[in-house]
């Protein structure tokens, strides 16, 4: 007969286990303590933690005043010690947060046993009970991962927090360290991002949106969201007042909607810059990871202006680019497209494109440089080079011409010839000289500008230029500092380098400020000193103007990125105007600087083809006439022969269409109806090669 069990023995067993709890109780709190003090042990000492290199490197990047352009990374605002943070600011966080953050040991016992129980009786896992503390240890030490083996680590580094430091300095780390959103980690990268100004001055609203969004960045932003940032302040004043931080009435006076958010700038065409000067760093500092600050040549009044002219002046479907840089290489704007966020494309410093009559700024400097002067002749004809035949944009020649109006007029055939009197390898030398890298191609349609080039180094040329002829670097970082102020880099002037004599550079400014006064470039004009060039390509896929005025030289290229022809477009109108647009306001507060030489007033207009297409690089080889021997036009060219690409239609400057019967018998009279040109007239002084050596002037011309 099995024996029943009795009373005694029953009450045995649960004594045994109430000793096996009470032993494994014991060990576990020893287990604690001993945890928390090896963490204790270890933790970082306080002004370790107020570094905040663990949140990532900040850079700033400033504009030539100071301005914060863009900040990469983390940004992290004043330290502000517990003293200096608002009271305000200290309760709404309190409130919102952990409302018994002042009595709790690190970790809430009250409110772990609630929401344990609530997980009971709902039969729901445990919602998130993490205190301040245990938030700032999961912030500084751990991931955000839900695993209990994370929990019981952020239990353990709370408590050793806390036996480390007092409740304000662990206030202190919370608000200078919790994450905000875009960004901005603590309070006053978080004030000033979205209010402007510093968390010492954070009046009551403003505190009750700040501590709102530790919940959820990315939701209550007001950045991204206003009004869903305002209604969770509503939540974090009514909380604030039920646990009695303040008082009813004192959170009735708060207003949401009276709560000024600092706008957002929506330039984001400085992106261009910054992604052009910005890899720079890697070869002017040694890596750290501390925060910097990243001053910069841009200015972002001139910055605005140059969007402003690229938008307003570029033909419909076409993307537009202009740098502008100081005599020094400081790169003062830069844009890259119409908009950053449709094409982080760079077309400013990155596309390479045919130049057209622009690239003619090195024909004619290897022509100066070889003793020619801007009073000599040349005589304006058919010629053909290599099987090679250029064309002029009036399809007619002019005779016996000056170096000086040939430029201005850009004509064709006078680049040709002095390319094969000084050797096409010489101009491409040129070219590189001043500072072009990308491949130059050596046959004779060089001339005309058939090689592709960047912008920034065909303004970078212009630039040297205007320098007297000595080369000019772009650069766009002034200096880098840290955020305590010790110095990494400063930028010091690059040893001089002359690239041509400087009476070479003069009577080259001489003629770009001929092209300006009575050339192709006339749309150019600022009402001051102004030399610069057109350029357009065949079928007008591109449009050029470079040029400088009172010490800035400013690039503008216009086209389609698929190199499809835009009809209307030349180098002295869309383009032309753009520079125009930018460079009145761009230089309204320099002084006036005059040139080293004066133009005189020409004895020559522009044709009206001249108006309308002046600056094209045409090629008799891959075109068929449009006009007669006469000068007639042609009312049914010839199909192109085989190997031949056919020719564009030719269209008015302002893209309406073809031109009529009648603006083509303006454009092209028959040749007995053209006045007789009057032959130029004679050098006003005897030419004189140039002085052998170098450091004597040479005489200049009128």
């Amino acid at each position: 007969m099995a024996r029943q069990p009795t009373a005694s023995s029953g009450r045995s067993t649960f004594r045994a286990i109430l000793k096996t709890l009470a032993y494994s109780a014991i060990l576990g709190l020893l287990a604690l303590v001993v945890a928390v003090a090896v963490a204790t042990a270890y933790l970082p000492s306080y002004s370790e933690l107020t570094k905040r290199n663990d949140l990532g490197q900040m850079i700033r990047v400033r504009a030539a005043n100071g301005q914060v352009l863009v900040s990469l990374g983390p940004s992290f605002g004043k330290w502000l010690p517990y003293d200096q943070i608002p009271p305000e600011m200290r309760a709404a966080m309190i409130s919102t947060e952990d409302r018994r953050f002042r009595s709790h040991p690190g970790v809430d016992p009250i409110g772990l046993a609630r929401a344990v129980g609530s997980a009971i009786i709902k039969n729901h896992r445990v919602s998130a009970t993490s205190t301040i503390t245990q938030q700032l240890a999961r912030n500084i030490f751990l991931t955000n991962n839900r695993s209990f083996v994370r929990k019981m680590k952020e239990a353990i580094l709370a408590l050793a927090l806390e036996r480390k430091f007092t409740k304000d300095q662990i206030l202190e780390l919370y608000l200078n360290r919790v994450y905000f959103g875009g960004g901005a980690y603590g309070i006053d990268a978080a004030s000033r991002k979205f209010f402007g100004h510093g968390a010492d001055h954070l009046s009551l609203g403003e505190a009750a949106i700040i501590a709102g969004l530790v919940k959820a960045p990315s939701n209550y932003s007001p950045t991204a969201d206003v009004e869903a940032a305002r209604n969770r302040s509503s939540v974090v004043l009514k909380t604030m007042a039920e646990n009695g931080f303040i008082s009813p009435a004192a959170a009735a006076s708060v207003n949401p909607a009276d709560i000024r958010i600092e706008k957002t700038t929506n330039n984001n065409s400085v992106r261009y810059f910054t992604d052009w000067a910005l890899p720079q760093l890697d070869t002017l500092i040694d890596q750290t990871t501390e925060p910097i600050d990243v001053w910069t040549t841009l200015v972002p009044a001139m910055q605005v202006t140059a969007d402003k002219a690229i938008a307003a002046n570029a033909p419909d479907g076409t993307q537009g680019a202009l740098v502008a840089i100081d005599r020094d290489g400081a790169v003062r704007a830069m844009v890259g497209g119409k908009d950053y966020v449709n094409s982080i494309y760079n077309r400013a410093t990155q596309a390479v494109r045919q130049p057209g009559s622009a690239f003619k700024l090195f024909v004619y400097l290897t022509a100066l440089e070889s003793g020619m002067k801007p009073t000599d002749t040349i005589v304006d004809e058919p010629v053909t080079i290599n099987g090679w035949s250029p064309r002029n944009s009036t399809r007619t020649n002019l005779g016996p011409v000056t170096l000086r109006e040939a430029f201005s007029r850009s004509i064709n055939t006078i680049s040709a010839k002095i390319g094969a009197q000084l050797g096409f390898s010489t101009i491409a030398d040129m070219a590189r000289r001043f500072g072009i890298t990308t491949p130059i191609s050596t046959f004779p349609s060089m001339v005309l500008g058939s090689s592709d080039v960047r912008l920034i180094e065909m303004t970078r040329a212009f630039a040297s230029v205007n320098n007297n002829g000595v080369a000019v670097t772009p650069y766009g970082i002034r200096k880098v500092v840290t955020a305590d102020g010790r110095l990494l880099y400063q930028h010091e002037p690059s040893e001089e380098r002359v690239l041509v004599a400087p009476w070479v550079a003069a009577e080259m400014t001489d003629l770009l400020q001929s092209a300006v006064l009575t050339g192709t470039g006339r749309a150019a004009q600022i009402g001051r000193p102004v030399a610069g060039k057109t350029g357009t390509t065949s079928s007008n896929k591109d449009g050029w103007f470079i040029g400088f005025s009172s010490g800035l030289t400013t690039g503008v290229w216009m086209g389609r990125d698929d190199s499809r022809p835009v009809p209307g477009l030349q180098g002295g109108t869309a383009p032309a105007r753009a520079f125009h647009d930018f460079m009145i306001d761009a230089v309204a507060n320099r002084p006036v600087e005059q040139f080293q030489t004066q133009v005189p007033i020409p004895d020559w207009q522009l044709t009206p083809e001249e108006e309308m297409y002046g600056d094209v690089s045409m090629d008799a080889n891959s075109m068929q006439p449009l006009v007669d021997e006469n000068g007639m036009p042609l009312n049914n060219p010839p199909p192109p022969e085989p190997g031949y690409p056919q020719q564009q239609p030719m269209v008015r400057p302002d893209g309406t269409g073809e031109p009529s019967q009648q603006e083509l018998d303006q454009a092209f009279p028959p040749q007995q109806q053209r006045q007789q040109r009057p032959p130029p007239p004679p050098p006003a002084e005897p030419r004189s090669s140039p002085p052998s050596d170098p450091s004597q002037p040479r005489p200049q011309t009128p």
